[in-house]
């Protein structure tokens, strides 16, 4: 206690700007027992200056954003300290209990909700501000919504976009919401990729394994989808091109380019009839698919990146067959997210409910603690990802 005092003591030196410089630095979930160490540090919290240091660190630790069945209950897992914390949903969020406002995209600090109206609040899930955006004039009538992508710039401060994919192939657009014009853009119609041969299923694909039910039945694709996860999607930037991908109803991966106005369909993993459940995430400004599929009575969850060049799927990472197995003909369904070089896997079912961390650099996978309550473990259907960023705004 007498070292603590003395650490306290010391740091009370600084002047006001390095003080705020050191304690930027801290993991987001101290920020909130910064107030209680001293009136001096209490009053840092508050700075416009300490935000600005803190939107100087060029990342942070993410923070997983969890939702239960019911809605009712959202959690987040501090992949700093390895811990699980309540969130209070803001008031916005809360105005008409009837209503369920669902998470359905996330990035930098921000996290983007979806109400049964069809319209977007964005919310700040450590500070708790958040704002309802303008509603969509004119809404997209009679056309399936496929896709919800947001892009945050933890470097600019208060800039974001959101991107709606609508309609049904190949008849694809996108709207797109700019906050630094607080507006909705005009639709957009995608065109398919000229050199798009996805129609062709290359039965030569040397990367995909096909398989049969393990009863030896003709299987629909398992394309079950928690409902804050039905619109996932993942936004790529690479070589001044801008990409969301997302899973269509069949279970096949669509790229839309933004860039170009033009979207193509990838390769099966899987043939129709088998078995599986599928993500996307985006690592690194990729975009990978985590694929959950059983064979030889034994269930294998593995990590796949697409080759544009070669227009072939290839096996990046796999999970231990001692660690998989244990979800053989359980019937999960996955919800994945990507932060860096780390994936979150969320893996539920009737009976069995796990958090993975697969480490895509040294293909460790780590199962991670229950988070549990008065004794019992509580299950959740699905995840985002996201930096707990104080100074982020809405």
């Amino acid at each position: 206690m007498t070292e603590e005092k003395n650490d306290i003591s010391a740091m009370d030196e600084l002047n006001e700007d390095l003080l705020e410089r050191v304690l930027s630095w801290l993991p987001t979930s101290t920020f909130f027992r910064l107030s209680s160490v001293c009136k001096r540090w209490k009053s840092v919290t508050s700075s416009a200056s300490f935000k600005l240091a803190c939107s100087e660190i060029p990342t942070r630790d993410p923070w997983f954003f969890m939702v239960n069945n019911r809605l009712n209950q959202s959690v987040v897992f501090d992949s700093a300290e390895r811990s699980w914390k309540k969130l209070n949903h803001p008031a916005l969020l809360m105005e008409d209990i009837n209503i369920d406002s669902i998470p359905v995209a996330a990035s930098g600090g921000l996290v983007c909700f979806r109400n049964v109206s069809g319209n977007f609040i964005v919310c700040n899930p450590v500070t708790g501000s958040c704002r309802e955006l303008p509603p969509l004039d004119p809404a997209p009538q009679d056309q399936a919504l496929h896709a919800i992508s947001m892009n945050a710039n933890s470097n600019q401060n208060g800039l974001y976009k959101l991107v709606l994919v609508y309609g049904e192939l190949p008849k694809l657009s996108f709207k797109v919401y700019t906050s630094s014009t607080d507006s909705w853009e005009e639709n957009v119609n995608l065109r398919r990729k000229v050199d798009d041969c996805s129609s062709e299923f290359d039965s030569n694909e040397e990367d995909a394994v096909y398989f049969l039910s393990k009863g030896g039945n003709v299987m629909a694709t398992n394309m079950q989808r928690s409902p804050s996860k039905q619109y996932s999607s993942v936004i790529t930037h690479k070589d001044g091109e801008e990409t969301v991908y997302f899973l269509s109803s069949s279970g096949t991966v669509v790229a839309c380019n933004l860039t170009h106005k033009c979207f193509s369909e990838y390769p099966r993993l899987f043939p129709g009839y088998s078995e599986y459940s599928i993500d996307v995430v985006e690592c690194r400004g990729q975009m990978l698919v985590v694929v959950l599929s059983e064979f030889l009575e034994s269930a294998s969850l593995r990590v796949w990146r697409f080759d544009e060049k070669t227009r072939f799927w290839h096996q990046i990472a796999a999970m231990p067959p001692a660690m998989s197995h244990e979800f053989y003909s359980k019937k999960m369904d996955i919800n994945c997210v990507g932060s860096g070089d780390r994936i979150f896997i969320c893996l539920s079912s009737a009976d069995l409910c796990n958090y993975v961390v697969c480490d895509l650099v040294t293909n460790k996978w780590v199962e991670l603690p229950k988070c549990c309550k008065d004794g019992e473990a509580l299950e959740f259907m699905s995840a985002f990802s996201f930096e707990p960023r104080i100074e982020a705004s809405v």
